[in-house]
C-alpha cells in the first residue's frame, strides 16, 4: 500500500466521527457526574463543619470568621490560578459556545471545583448547579484538545458538558439536554441532541447512583401533599406574575450589586471576603433554621412552616444572594432561585388556604421554584422540566407551566434579554444574534476582506524600476497611481510583452500600463467580487473610493474569508475593550497656548524624548502632558485591577524635573489598559493634545506592521501632529542634521520643528537635501532654496544651513548612503502625502532608512485635519 494512501486513511480515520462523538459524550457524562458528587460532598461536609462550629464558638464569631477567612480563600484561588472560574461560570460557557476567545480548560474547571467547594461551604447563598455546568464544560473543552476535531465539533462537547453537569447536579437528564438547547447552544442537530442525550443520562444516573441528589427532597412527603384543581388557576396566574416582578428587581439587584462591588476598587479576594463576612454577620443574626439551607428548604416545600418564616427567609435570601453573587464569588444562581420561589409559594399557597379553606402551599412552592427559575434564568422549559424530574409528580405539570410561562412573560417585559448576556456586557463581552449560515460570498464586502496596505507604482516610473519592484516582490501585479489616485495597472504579464518586443528601458510605466482598469467599490458584496474575477479571468481587483485606492482583493483573500466563515471565525463576538483607567495624576496650571503629549516606557530613552519634547514645548509655550501605560491582561478589568506605580512614577519624576528647569507647565498620569494605543488616543482625545512625541525602536516584528502595533494605529488615527523618533545605537549627538525634503504639507512641518530641536545640539549645522534620478541632468532646488528662506525669515539662526543635491535610484537609498558618507547625527523625515509619506504609511521607507542607520531618525506627520 503507497504511502499516500495511508495518509489518506490516517487522516479519515481523524475525521469527526459519530462513534468516536458518542465515546466522547459517554466520557464526559461520567466526568461531570463524579466532579459534581464531589462538589455536593465537599460543600456539604464543610457546610457541616461550619454550622457545628456554631455550637462551639459564639454566633456572632463563628460565622462572620468563617464566612471571611474562606471567602478569602476562594477568591484568592479564582484570582490567582484561574481569573476565568469567577462568579456563575454559565456566562463563560455561553460565551465560549459563541465563539468568544474565552480560556475553558481542565484548569479552570479543577480551579471552579475547589474555589466553589470552599466558597459555598463558607456560609455564602449561592448555589452548586452554576459552577457543575462550568465544571462539565471545562473538562469537556480539556478532553476535546486531546481530539484534533472541528470547531463546530468541539463546541457540542462543550455544550454536551455543560449539560451532564447540570443534569448531575439536579439528577435531571432531560433538563440537562433542554437546557443546552433552550438557553446555550440552540442547536437542535441530530449530533448536538444524541451527545448531549448521551451525557446528560450518564451524569444523572452516575449522580444518583452515588448520592448526588439535587435538593434532597423528601419526596413521599411531596407526592403526598401536592395537588392542583381548576379554581385554583386564578392563584397560580398570580404567583406567576408575582414571580415575574420579583425575579426581574432579583436581575436588577444583581447587576447592581457587581457594579457596587467594582466602585469599590478592591481585589477579588478582598471582594469574597467581604460578601462571606457581612453573609456570617447578616445570617448569625436570623434564627437558627436559616443557617442550614437544606433544612429550610424542605420544611418551605413540604408546608412545615409558617407564613412569616417563610416571609423572613424570601427577604434574606433575596439579600444574601446579591451580596454573595455580585462578589464574584464562585458559586451559581439555580439554587437561590428556587428556594426564593419556594418561599414566595409558600406564602401564596397559605394564603389562598386562609381564603377558599383548599390548596396545598406544598404545590405552590413547587410551582413557584418552577416560576422564580425561570424569570431569573429566562428558561421557562428548562424551568418546568427541573422541577418536574426532581419530584416525578405528574400533578404538577399544569401548575408549573402556568407560574412559569407567566413569570417568564412578565419578567421578559420588565426586563428584556437574557441574565447572562447581561453579565457578559459588564465584562465587554457582546453576542450578537447571527443569522443561519449562508456563505460569505453573500453577508461579507469587499471593504470586510480587502487588504488595506497595497504596494503601488507611479506612473512616471521607468521600464527598468518597474522591473526592480516585481523582482523585489512576490506579487504579479501592481496598480499605478498618479497625484495618489488609480490610473492603470501592470503585470508581469505586461512587463513581458514589452521584453518581447525589445523596446527601450527608459519608457515610463504610463505607457505600457493597462489604463483604466476594472475596480470594485467597498460596498461590493464578495459573490460581486468573485463574478468580476471570472468574468475577465483577472486574478485582483483594485478597490476605490472614488478614484482614490483604498485596498486590493485577491481570489484569496476571498477563499480564506469563506474558510474563516466556515470556522465560525466571523461570527466571533467582537470583545469591546474597557477603556483606560487613571490611577495617578499631577496637574499643573493651564497657561500654554498648546499640549504636547509624551508617553514614556522606557528609562533609557525618556531622558533623551523629554529634552526633545521640553525644546518644542518651550518654543511654541506649549503645555507638557506625560503619560505612563502600564498593561494588565485582557480577563481583568482597567478600573479594577491593583498595580504597583512606584516604578512608573520615578519615571515621571524625570519629566517633572526637565520641566522645572525650563518652567514649562507639566501634567502627568499613568494608566491602566488592555491596549497601549487605546490608551494613548483616549489621552489625545480627552485632553485636546496639539502634538504627540514617540519613541520607535526602529524596526518591528509583527507581519503586516510598517512601525508596530501601537504606533501605526496611532499614526492612522491621532488628528494631532505626529513626531516618531528612532534614537541613534551610538553616543547620542545634535550636530549634523540632514532634512530630506520632498514637498508637500509635511515638508514645512519638519522646517518648523528645526529652530527647536536643534537646541539640543552645540553648533549645529543643518543640510536640506533633494533626492534626484541619475537620468535628471540638472536638478531643480527650488524647494530646497525655499526652505532655506523660510528657516532665514522666520529665524534668527546662527547653524548652518546648505541645500545638497543627492543622485540616486530611490529615496532611502540616496538617504542612506548620504548619511554614512557624511556622518549626519539626525535625518528628519518630513513627507508629504503624495512623496515620503505616502510610502511610510504603505511602503517601507522610514524602517529601511532607520535599519540601515545608526543616527537619530524622526518622522513628522501633520494633523490629519490640516492635511485634509
Amino acid at each position: 500500500m503507497s504511502l499516500p494512501v495511508l495518509n489518506q486513511r490516517f487522516r479519515t480515520w481523524w475525521q469527526p466521527r459519530r462513534g468516536l462523538a458518542i465515546a466522547e459524550a459517554c466520557v464526559i457524562g461520567l466526568v461531570a457526574a463524579l466532579s459534581a458528587v464531589f462538589l455536593k460532598v465537599g460543600s456539604g461536609w464543610l457546610g457541616t463543619w461550619r454550622v457545628h462550629s456554631t455550637h462551639i464558638f459564639p454566633v456572632w464569631l463563628a460565622l462572620p470568621a468563617i464566612g471571611l477567612v474562606l471567602g478569602f480563600v476562594a477568591g484568592w484561588l479564582v484570582d490567582r490560578l484561574a481569573p476565568e472560574a469567577y462568579g456563575s461560570g454559565i456566562p463563560q460557557v455561553k460565551a465560549t459556545l459563541a465563539n468568544v476567545p474565552m480560556k475553558l480548560s481542565w484548569r479552570v474547571a479543577g480551579v471552579k471545583l475547589l474555589s466553589a467547594i470552599i466558597a459555598i461551604g463558607s456560609g455564602m447563598t449561592l448555589g452548586r448547579q452554576g459552577p457543575t455546568v462550568h465544571v462539565g464544560a471545562g473538562l469537556a473543552a480539556g478532553m476535546s484538545r486531546w481530539v484534533p476535531t472541528s470547531p463546530d465539533h468541539r463546541r457540542q462537547m462543550i455544550a454536551a458538558g455543560a449539560g451532564a453537569g447540570l443534569a448531575a447536579a439536579f439528577n435531571a437528564p432531560i433538563a440537562g439536554v433542554l437546557f443546552i438547547v433552550e438557553e446555550l447552544l440552540q442547536d437542535l442537530s441530530g449530533l448536538t441532541l444524541g451527545t448531549a442525550i448521551i451525557a446528560s443520562f450518564i451524569g444523572g444516573v452516575i449522580s444518583r447512583l452515588l448520592g448526588g441528589g439535587s435538593l434532597d427532597l423528601n419526596l413521599q412527603l411531596v407526592k403526598s401533599s401536592s395537588q392542583f384543581s381548576i379554581p385554583e388557576i386564578p392563584f397560580f396566574v398570580l404567583l406567576g406574575i408575582l414571580a415575574g416582578l420579583l425575579g426581574a428587581l432579583f436581575n436588577c439587584g444583581l447587576i447592581f450589586s457587581i457594579k457596587f462591588y467594582r466602585k469599590l476598587h478592591i481585589s477579588l479576594p478582598l471582594r469574597v471576603a467581604l460578601a462571606g463576612f457581612l453573609s456570617g454577620v447578616i445570617v448569625s443574626m436570623l434564627p437558627a433554621p436559616f443557617r442550614d439551607n437544606t433544612g429550610l428548604r424542605e420544611s418551605l416545600i413540604t408546608g412545615g412552616s409558617q407564613p412569616t418564616v417563610a416571609a423572613i427567609a424570601f427577604v434574606a435570601q433575596f439579600i444574601l444572594t446579591l451580596i454573595a453573587f455580585g462578589s464574584g464569588a464562585p458559586g451559581g444562581l439555580f439554587a437561590p432561585s428556587l428556594i426564593l420561589g419556594s418561599c414566595l409559594g409558600h406564602i401564596i399557597g397559605v394564603s389562598e388556604f386562609y381564603i377558599t379553606g383548599a390548596g396545598s402551599p406544598t404545590t405552590y412552592a413547587l410551582a413557584g421554584m418552577g416560576g422564580f427559575f425561570s424569570a431569573v434564568s429566562k428558561v421557562p422549559i428548562t424551568a418546568i422540566v427541573i422541577v418536574f424530574e426532581m419530584t416525578t409528580d405528574f400533578n404538577l405539570v399544569l401548575p408549573l407551566m402556568i407560574v412559569s410561562v407567566a413569570a417568564y412573560l412578565v419578567a421578559d417585559k420588565v426586563v428584556p434579554g437574557s441574565l447572562y448576556e447581561k453579565l457578559l456586557e459588564l465584562k465587554g463581552i457582546t453576542l450578537t444574534k447571527e443569522a443561519p449560515m449562508e456563505g460569505a460570498l453573500t453577508k461579507l464586502t469587499a471593504k470586510d476582506v480587502m487588504q488595506e496596505r497595497v504596494e503601488t507604482l507611479d506612473a512616471q516610473m521607468s521600464l527598468e524600476e518597474a522591473m526592480q519592484s516585481f523582482a523585489r516582490s512576490h506579487h504579479r501585479g501592481f496598480p499605478v497611481v498618479e497625484d495618489n489616485k488609480l490610473v492603470g495597472i501592470v503585470t508581469q504579464s505586461d512587463l513581458l510583452k514589452i521584453r518581447d518586443r525589445n523596446l527601450a528601458n527608459d519608457i515610463f510605466l504610463k505607457e505600457i500600463m493597462t489604463p483604466v482598469p476594472m475596480t470594485v467599490t467597498p460596498i461590493h458584496t464578495l459573490s460581486n467580487v468573485l463574478y468580476l474575477l471570472d468574468r475577465y479571468q483577472i486574478s485582483r481587483l483594485p478597490v476605490v473610493d472614488g478614484r482614490r485606492l483604498i485596498g486590493i482583493i485577491t481570489r484569496a483573500d476571498i477563499i480564506r474569508a469563506e474558510a474563516d466563515h466556515l470556522n465560525c471565525d466571523n461570527r466571533t463576538p467582537k470583545l469591546r475593550p474597557e477603556p483606560s483607567y487613571i490611577v495617578y495624576q499631577t496637574r499643573s496650571p493651564s497657561t500654554g497656548s498648546g499640549r504636547l503629549l509624551v508617553p514614556v516606557a522606557n528609562p533609557e530613552t525618556a531622558g533623551i524624548l523629554l529634552q526633545m519634547a521640553a525644546a518644542i514645548a518651550r518654543d511654541r509655550h506649549y503645555e507638557i502632558d506625560c503619560v505612563q501605560v502600564m498593561l494588565i491582561p485582557r480577563h481583568s478589568s482597567p478600573s479594577e485591577t491593583q498595580v504597583r506605580t512606584a516604578k512608573s512614577r520615578r519615571l515621571l519624576r524625570q519629566a517633572e524635573v526637565l520641566a522645572k528647569k525650563w518652567k514649562i507647565p507639566l501634567h502627568t498620569q499613568i494608566r491602566v489598559t488592555h491596549d497601549v494605543a487605546q490608551a494613548i488616543l483616549e489621552t489625545i482625545n480627552e485632553q485636546h493634545i496639539d502634538l504627540i512625541l514617540m519613541g520607535w525602536k526602529g524596526n518591528t516584528s509583527t507581519p503586516g506592521r510598517i512601525f508596530g502595533n501601537v504606533v501605526d494605529t496611532v499614526i492612522r488615527q491621532a488628528t494631532c501632529e505626529v513626531v516618531l523618533v528612532k534614537l541613534g545605537t551610538t553616543q547620542q549627538s545634535f550636530n549634523r542634521w540632514l532634512v530630506p525634503m520632498a514637498g508637500g504639507p509635511n515638508s514645512p512641518l519638519a522646517i518648523k520643528l528645526l529652530p527647536a530641536l536643534i537646541t539640543l545640539g552645540n553648533d549645529p549645522q543643518i543640510h536640506l537635501t533633494q533626492v534626484f534620478k541619475p537620468s535628471e541632468l540638472k536638478p531643480d532646488m527650488s524647494v530646497s532654496e525655499q526652505a532655506i528662506r523660510h528657516l532665514m525669515r522666520r529665524r534668527k539662526l546662527s547653524s548652518t544651513v546648505v541645500a545638497l543635491p543627492v543622485q540616486a535610484n530611490s529615496v532611502a537609498e540616496g538617504v542612506i548612503n548620504l548619511v554614512k558618507t557624511e556622518g549626519y547625527d539626525v535625518v528628519v523625515l518630513g513627507a508629504s502625502q503624495e512623496g515620503l509619506l505616502q510610502q511610510a504609511i504603505q511602503g517601507n521607507i522610514p524602517e529601511a532608512i532607520a535599519s540601515g542607520v545608526e543616527s537619530t531618525v524622526i518622522l513628522v506627520r501633520g494633523a490629519i485635519n490640516a492635511q485634509r
